[in-house]
């Protein structure tokens, strides 16, 4: 059956460039102060334990700029697969890689070279090497179709236009009977379809 939900018209290369102008700072100044927490303070708002960011370089953790926890949905299992969507410099994924183990292997996904730069300077740090970066789009995921046991998210999905179409991605990549585990941001009422239009509202 055809999807019939509305897709916001907005400009997706324009919206993509100012998401991608909005990250890269914070990968380049990551103590410089943003409209929204990041580092270790948002870890700790958001329920990270401690435990888990021990060990984790301080480059990937001051770099963190997530919306939730997908952790708290429920604790991955050794050995499975699992894909990071937006994963900035990587604090997700090397969570994730140290609770599925050497047995299992996390993909960490996302579109702007400067954090993907400081997640793989991270992960060589520590020497995760269950832990693979791939520069792509939520939309068009550069993953094989059944691949993932798990998909995770992080604040990401809203900046989607087209939900359905990211949805349908993170669907093709897990295998039957596998899980999402997201966390995000949500509106409590409408939002018009001129403010859907303006770039700045979907970054602000």
């Amino acid at each position: 059956m055809a999807d019939s939900t509305p897709v916001p018209e907005v400009d997706v290369g324009e919206l993509r460039d100012a998401i991608r102008g909005e990250y890269r700072e914070v990968a380049r100044q990551p103590a410089k102060g943003f409209h929204f927490h990041t580092g270790r303070r948002l870890a700790g708002i958001a329920g990270y334990r401690d435990a888990w960011l021990d060990g984790i370089p301080e480059r990937a953790v001051e770099r963190f700029a997530g919306t939730g926890n997908p952790f708290a949905i429920a604790p991955l299992r050794p050995g499975e697969r699992v894909v990071d969507l937006g994963c900035g410099a990587g604090i997700d994924s090397f969570v994730a890689a140290r609770q599925v183990g050497e047995s299992g292997a996390v993909i960490g996904i996302d579109m702007t070279a400067e954090m993907l730069a400081e997640a793989v300077a991270a992960r060589d740090e520590i020497g995760l090497d269950q832990v693979e970066f791939r520069q792509g789009y939520l939309e068009d995921l550069p993953v094989g179709d059944g691949w993932a046991d798990v998909v995770i998210s992080n604040g990401v999905l809203n900046l989607c236009p087209d939900k359905a179409r990211v949805l349908r991605e993170m669907h093709r990549v897990l295998k039957p009977g596998g899980r999402l585990q997201i966390g995000d941001i949500l509106v409590q009422r409408p939002v018009s379809e001129g403010a859907k239009r303006k770039i700045d509202l979907w970054t602000g």
